[in-house]
């Protein structure tokens, strides 16, 4: 395999590299707040930092500096960064407050039925993931992620 088309493209590089570097952080960030390993944080959604912002800030970046700000590929990448930003801080975000709730919901009706039929239920209401969104300033860091990773990137091609 030539491994000189493979990493030829700044584009997709900034972007898989920023999204594996915020993953990376998540996990790092989630055991520092809570002093246990958590290895779903390197593939879930949520968290600190977005990963969302991270990866559309970095291909819009290296957009922006390989293609220029009139370029298609800039204004493409621009446009759809602003989708996933707003995607991720507000529907998803409140998605993840809905799971909340139905989650809190659902503990409740649990609780209050036999022992020998809590598992059946269980069953068919399992826990909803509510770690869907994220907060503003989760995509902030996110996007400054993003932005410096294609920016460091840069400095390569």
């Amino acid at each position: 395999m030539d491994w000189h088309i493979v990493i030829s493209n700044p584009l997709i590089n900034a972007g898989v590299l920023s999204w594996i570097l915020a993953q990376i952080i998540k996990l790092i960030y989630y055991y520092g707040r809570n002093k246990k390993v958590r290895l779903e944080r390197l593939t879930g959604a949520g968290g600190m930092p977005s990963a969302h912002s991270a990866v559309s800030c970095a291909i819009t970046m290296a957009a922006l500096l390989n293609h220029g700000f009139s370029s298609s590929e800039f204004a493409i990448a621009f446009i759809l960064t602003l989708i996933v930003i707003y995607d991720a801080t507000g529907v998803r975000w409140e998605a993840g407050l809905h799971a909340r709730t139905l989650n809190l919901l659902i503990d409740r009706v649990e609780a209050r039925l036999p022992e020998n039929e809590r598992a059946a239920f269980r069953k068919e209401f399992p826990e909803l993931n509510e770690s869907l969104g994220h907060r503003p300033i989760e995509a902030v860091f996110g996007s400054l992620l993003g932005i410096a990773i294609a920016g460091l990137l840069q400095l390569f091609y």
